[in-house]
């Protein structure tokens, strides 16, 4: 996908999808995104969550959308209620939780070897002290192993990390499953071998 899109030079380190609320979506479609609410964060947004899919410079589609998506419902709370606020605590939680610095510390590296899922989870939950979600490609026709392809971490409402467990009656399917051009992202399965790509071919 990413020579159907222009992503030339994919970052090689794990980058921010969003911060959402549990619940709503689209909750105050009169709050446009302006990007220049967010000037002062511009070289950071580049760098950690930029746009994979559309990579040039002037691009801001992608933070449009996690803002009228998720950002204007995260709103109702005052520690994010405007852009700079739910940007800037987005970033400054990714800082925290400093993904690339933990997976490596814990042996787990991007590589062609396979991982057991349970082992990434035990990992992760010893690092942190919390259960992260962690969501993979299924494995492709002829394939063995399903690749991870996103690492949801959750907090409370005043952004402490908390287990990501499911609601209660709530079945894994009703979650809705992540759609990345033509793949879909799902909860990992516990018993597949786990590829954790160099780069994604």
């Amino acid at each position: 996908q990413m020579s159907a899109n222009d992503c030339q030079d994919p970052p090689k380190y794990w980058t921010i999808h969003g911060l959402w609320p549990n619940k709503g979506e689209d909750c105050n479609r009169t709050w446009h995104f302006n990007v220049t609410e967010i000037k002062d964060l511009m070289s950071d947004m580049r760098h950690y969550w930029p746009d994979v899919l559309h990579s040039s410079q002037n691009r801001t589609q992608f933070w449009k959308h996690e803002w009228d998506k998720h950002g204007t419902c995260a709103a109702t709370l005052q520690i994010l209620n405007s852009q700079k606020k739910y940007f800037g605590k987005a970033l400054e939680l990714y800082k925290q939780v400093d993904l690339n610095s933990s997976l490596l510390k814990a042996g787990i590296k991007p590589g062609s070897t396979y991982y057991k899922m349970t082992t990434i989870k035990e990992d992760l939950t010893r690092v942190y002290g919390v259960t992260p979600k962690i969501q993979c490609l299924p494995p492709e026709e002829g394939e063995e192993a399903q690749t991870i392809g996103q690492i949801e971490f959750c907090f409370t409402k005043s952004l402490e990390l908390r287990n990501c467990a499911e609601p209660k009656g709530e079945s894994k399917g009703t979650q809705s499953d992540l759609q990345l051009g033509t793949g879909e992202l799902s909860v990992c399965n516990d018993t597949l071998p786990t590829y954790y790509p160099l780069q994604v071919q």
